[in-house]
């Protein structure tokens, strides 16, 4: 990979601009069968607690794995993400008047909480190597 393509991947920037496109999309798409602008006010609201989301979760799964052993290295952090996420989307989706919070927000709880499980494993595995 070239040196300005793997700075770009790397990018905090470029990951949180992804996922403020994917699940506000995710978002339009959920509300696409209420008239506008809801669809639409649940897509920048969604883009945009994706990308706020996408920024800390890295760091909240490294400060509680850092401060954990065994099985609760490996357990909590991806509970505690999908939990902080889960509440912070319903709340603020609620607050925005989404119209389908639970189909707006099950995908991007499902891929914030998948992406903590895998990197709370990967966190435990790096503690264990000699």
């Amino acid at each position: 990979m070239s040196g300005w393509v793997a700075r770009l991947a790397q990018s905090s920037a470029m990951h949180m601009a992804g996922a403020f496109v994917l699940m506000g999309t995710w978002a339009v798409f959920a509300n696409r069968d209420h008239p506008m602008p809801a669809p639409v006010i649940a897509g920048i609201v969604q883009g945009m607690l994706s990308a706020l989301i996408t920024l800390g979760l890295k760091t909240v799964i490294e400060t509680i794995a850092r401060r954990l052993e065994g099985w609760r290295a490996r357990l909590l952090p991806p509970l505690v993400a999908g939990m902080v996420s889960f509440g912070l989307l319903s709340a603020i989706h609620w607050a925005a008047g989404t119209p389908e919070i639970i189909r707006t927000v099950l995908l991007p709880l499902a891929v914030s909480t998948s992406y903590a499980a895998g990197y709370a494993q990967a966190l435990w595995r790096l503690r264990r190597a000699p």
